[in-house]
C-alpha cells in the first residue's frame, strides 16, 4: 500500500510514540477493505508500539479506529486517509501515542474543560484542502477529552451516507444527527461554538488591553507582513484577524510566489503564522471588526462587544468570493451552490453542474470538474471568455463541456432540499432559459471585505471617515495612506490594480513603514 519512501518517513515519525496504540479494523469483502487492510498492515509493521486487530464492530465498513489498548477508540477513519488526509492519519497516530500536539497550552486546557459528550462525524473528500484542518482539530479534541469522539467519513466512498444526509459541500460536520458546521473551522472556532461563554471572556480580555502603537486589522499576507515590519521597529503591535491566513487558506496551488516554485495556501499560511509569532505581536484571532472611529486614538469595535484603541491602524481585511446575488443562491448555498471546485467537486461525480464565470478561475474550475462530473456548462456574462488562451484551448478540447456566452444568471432553482437548475437570460435575445443541474460553482471574482467600514462613525471634531471606491475598495495613495490621518490600508481590500499574494505582502510592508513614519512625526515635540 505505502511506497518505500513513505514507509521510511512514517517509521521515523512512529519512533516518537510514547505509549502503545492499537488499530481496530472493521472490514468487509470489498476491494477498498483489502486496500485498507494493506495500509494498516504496513503501519503496524513499522513500529513495535503499534498493533492491529480486525474484530471491529463499526457500522460503517470498511473503516478503522485508533486507540490505546484496553480502551474504546475515540478516533475513526471511515475511508482510506490518503491525499490531503494522510497528515490527519499521521497526527492521529502520534497524538494517540502520547506525542504532544503543537497547540497553545490555553487551547489544550479549554478542550479538557469542555463538559458533556460530543460525537462528531466529518464528511470530507480526499481532494479537499480545507477538510484536514477540521479533521485534525476534532481528532485532537478526541485525544484530549474522553467525552469526545471523531469520525472522518470519505463522501466518495460512502455515497449512501452523503445522500441520506443530503451533503453537498465539504467539510460538513455533524454532532450526532445535527449539523454542527460546514466549511473550514479552526480548533479555536470549534471550541468557541461548544463553549458559549468564550466570546464574553475574550471581550473582557480585549477590553483590558492598553492602546497599541499600530493595530493591524486582518491576518492575510498583507496583515502578516505589516505586523512583522511593525514589530521589528520595536513598537507595540496588535493584530486582529477573523481568520488568520484569510483567503489564502482557500487557495490550492500557488506557483507564482517568487523563490518558491510551488506551495499551497495552508502551507504558506503556516509559514506566515510562525514568522509572525517570532516577534512580539499580540495576535487576537477569531475577532471580527464592526466599526472604526477616527481620533487621536483610533478605536476599532468588535462583534463580541469589545473595542481596541491604537495610535495608528492598518486595514488589511482582504476579499471574499463574489456572489451572484440572485434568488435561490443563499437558500441553496451548501446544497448545490458551491464556491470551491477542488473541495466539493467529488461530491458531484457523474452529475450535471454549471460554472459561473469565464475568467481564469472559472475556466480552471470547469477543466477540473470535467474530469469528475458528467457534464459541465460554463456561463459567461461577456461575449467571450476572459481566461488565458492556453486554458481556453484545453477547455474547448473537452467533450463534456458546453460554453454559453452572453448569459446573465437570474435564479437558482431547487426542490427545497437541493439545487435542480439554473435560470439565465440570453443577452442576445433577452429570452429566459433554464438548465437542469445538480450543482453550481460560482467563480466570478472577489469583493473587498470593507462593508464594516460603511458603519464608521465620526464627530465634528474628528477626521472624516475612510473613503471607498464605488466597488467598495479602500482608496490609498502610494504610501498606503487613506484619507484619514493614522489609518493605512494594504492588500486586496484596497484599490491596487492587481490582487496577488506577493503584491499584498509588499503593500503590507509599505503600509507598516508609513505608519511608523506617521508615529515618529506625530509624536515629535513641537
Amino acid at each position: 500500500m505505502l511506497d518505500t519512501n513513505i514507509k521510511a518517513q512514517l517509521k521515523a515519525y512512529l519512533e516518537k510514540l510514547q505509549r502503545p496504540i492499537e488499530l481496530v479494523a472493521s472490514l468487509d469483502d470489498s476491494a477498498k477493505a483489502q486496500e485498507m487492510r494493506g495500509l494498516l498492515t504496513d503501519i503496524a509493521e513499522l513500529s513495535p508500539k503499534v498493533s492491529l486487530r480486525e474484530d471491529g464492530s463499526a457500522a460503517l465498513r470498511p473503516s478503522f479506529a485508533i486507540g490505546q489498548p484496553g480502551e474504546t477508540p475515540r478516533i475513526t477513519f471511515a475511508g482510506i486517509p490518503m491525499g490531503h488526509e494522510f497528515t490527519s492519519l499521521v497526527l492521529a497516530l502520534l497524538q494517540t501515542g502520547g506525542h504532544p500536539p503543537k497547540v497553545d497550552a490555553s487551547v489544550i486546557e479549554a478542550i479538557k474543560a469542555l463538559p458533556g459528550k460530543f460525537n462528531f462525524e466529518t464528511y470530507i473528500s480526499l481532494s479537499c484542502h480545507n477538510c484536514p484542518d477540521v479533521v485534525q482539530a476534532l481528532n485532537l479534541m478526541a485525544v484530549l477529552n474522553p467525552g469526545i469522539t471523531s469520525t472522518m467519513i470519505d463522501g466518495g466512498m460512502f455515497q449512501g451516507e452523503v445522500e441520506r444526509r443530503k451533503i453537498m459541500a465539504v467539510p460538513t460536520v455533524f454532532q450526532g444527527e445535527t449539523e454542527f458546521g460546514a466549511g473550514r473551522m479552526s480548533i479555536e472556532e470549534i471550541i468557541a461554538k461548544l463553549d458559549t461563554g468564550a466570546a464574553a471572556r475574550d471581550a473582557e480580555k480585549i477590553n483590558a488591553k492598553e492602546a497599541y502603537d499600530v493595530l493591524i486589522v486582518g491576518g492575510g499576507p498583507a496583515g502578516a507582513a505589516a505586523a512583522i515590519y511593525a514589530a521589528r521597529k520595536g513598537i507595540r503591535t496588535g493584530l486582529l484577524a477573523e481568520r488568520f491566513g484569510g483567503q489564502v487558506m482557500d487557495t490550492l496551488a500557488i506557483e507564482n510566489f517568487i523563490s518558491v516554485k510551488a506551495t499551497d495556501g495552508p502551507k504558506l499560511v503556516m509559514g506566515l503564522e510562525e514568522h509572525v509569532k517570532d516577534y512580539d505581536v499580540d495576535v487576537m484571532n477569531l475577532q471580527r471588526a464592526t466599526q472604526l472611529t477616527p481620533g487621536d486614538l483610533i478605536e476599532i469595535k468588535l462583534e463580541n462587544g469589545a473595542s481596541v484603541k491604537s495610535k495608528s491602524v492598518i486595514l488589511a481585511t482582504g476579499a471574499r468570493w463574489r456572489e451572484m446575488n440572485v434568488p435561490g443562491e443563499q437558500e441553496y448555498r451548501g446544497k448545490g451552490v458551491a464556491y470551491c471546485p477542488h473541495c466539493d467537486g467529488p461530491l458531484f461525480k457523474g452529475k450535471r453542474v454549471a460554472v459561473i464565470g469565464g475568467g481564469n478561475s472559472g475556466v480552471e474550475a470547469a477543466i477540473d470538474l470535467a474530469g469528475i462530473v458528467g457534464h459541465v456548462t460554463l456561463l459567461e456574462f461577456d461575449g467571450q471568455l476572459r481566461a488565458d488562451a492556453v486554458l481556453q484551448r484545453k477547455l474547448f478540447s473537452l467533450p463534456n463541456v458546453t460554453v454559453i456566452v452572453k448569459a446573465l444568471s437570474t435564479e437558482v432553482t431547487g426542490n427545497g432540499e437541493k439545487v435542480n437548475g439554473l435560470v439565465y437570460k440570453d443577452r442576445n435575445t433577452d429570452e429566459a432559459k433554464r438548465i437542469d443541474l445538480e450543482g453550481i460553482f460560482v467563480q466570478i471574482g472577489l469583493l473587498p471585505n470593507t462593508d464594516w467600514l460603511k458603519s464608521t462613525t465620526t464627530e465634528a471634531t474628528l477626521s472624516p471617515t475612510v473613503n471607498l471606491t464605488n466597488r467598495g475598495e479602500i482608496e490609498i495613495d502610494a504610501k498606503g495612506q487613506t484619507n484619514v490621518p493614522g489609518v493605512f490600508a494594504a492588500g486586496d481590500c484596497t484599490n491596487v490594480p492587481y490582487k496577488q499574494i506577493v503584491i499584498a505582502m509588499g503593500a503590507g510592508a509599505t503600509a507598516s513603514l508609513s505608519a511608523f513614519d506617521h508615529l515618529i512625526r506625530t509624536s515629535a515635540p513641537a
